[in-house]
């Protein structure tokens, strides 16, 4: 794909997933994300052609102007769209699909000091929300949800919604949860774990509020007998 091509294509993908983007005029010189991304192409051109130095210098430079930071080795495919992006990170060996939304304070890093491919490989069509960290060589499949704040550890099979620390499969080929931007709407299986909880604890009290009606009845009628055994006795 050519340069004029996929500087049409980042365009559209703001377009396509930000309700505030007004005008070209405004994305093109007030995006911070579309910023990075360019900055990024430019970057791993001099990286694939071992000019390692000059595009590190040009990555620091983006991090530096938009809170943004990329290393020049990571693969991005077409339509990346960074909302807002202070705080995103995405390191060296990492490789992003095509149309994938990343929010503010995401990590796609590694786990240790290990060589070779060690950050993850992210699928087409995922939505990572506000905060979540993805760390580790593994496959993020294709049209799945990361919650925000969520720790992804393991891979992600395509189709699923992952939730919570570490992140856990609450969706999988099921009924999508609402929109796909609607990242706040995600269920929380610490919250679900939580309503189970209380629901045996709820049947717990009514459990002993029975025995305890059971109890007085028995006093209840062993009173009378009490009774007319005193005066029997007297």
């Amino acid at each position: 794909m050519g340069v004029w091509s996929n500087i049409r294509s980042d365009i559209e993908a703001v377009f396509e997933n930000d309700p505030a983007a007004r005008s070209r005029f405004e994305v093109i010189f007030t995006y911070s994300g579309l910023h990075a991304i360019w900055a990024h192409r430019v970057a791993h051109y001099f990286f694939r052609r071992r000019w390692f130095t000059v595009a590190r210098m040009i990555s620091q430079v983006s991090r530096f102007m938009t809170g943004i930071e990329i290393h020049p080795g990571a693969k991005i495919g077409r339509k990346l769209f960074i909302d807002h992006g202070m705080g995103v990170v995405i390191g060296e060996t990492c490789e992003i699909g095509d149309e994938v939304v990343i929010y503010q304070g995401v990590t796609l890093g590694g786990t240790g000091k290990e060589k070779g491919k060690r950050h993850p490989t992210i699928g087409n069509r995922v939505v990572i929300a506000s905060g979540a960290k993805v760390l580790g060589s593994f496959t993020v499949g294709d049209n799945s949800n990361i919650g925000a704040n969520s720790v992804v550890l393991r891979p992600v099979p395509a189709d699923s919604t992952v939730v919570g620390i570490p992140g856990r499969v609450v969706k999988r080929n099921g009924e999508r949860v609402g929109d796909r931007l609607d990242h706040t709407n995600l269920p929380d299986p610490l919250i679900e774990t939580f309503r189970f909880m209380q629901k045996e604890i709820n049947e717990l009290k009514a459990e002993v509020e029975r025995l305890k009606a059971e109890r007085n009845k028995e006093h209840e009628a062993a009173e009378p007998e009490k009774v007319g055994a005193a005066a029997q006795e007297s």
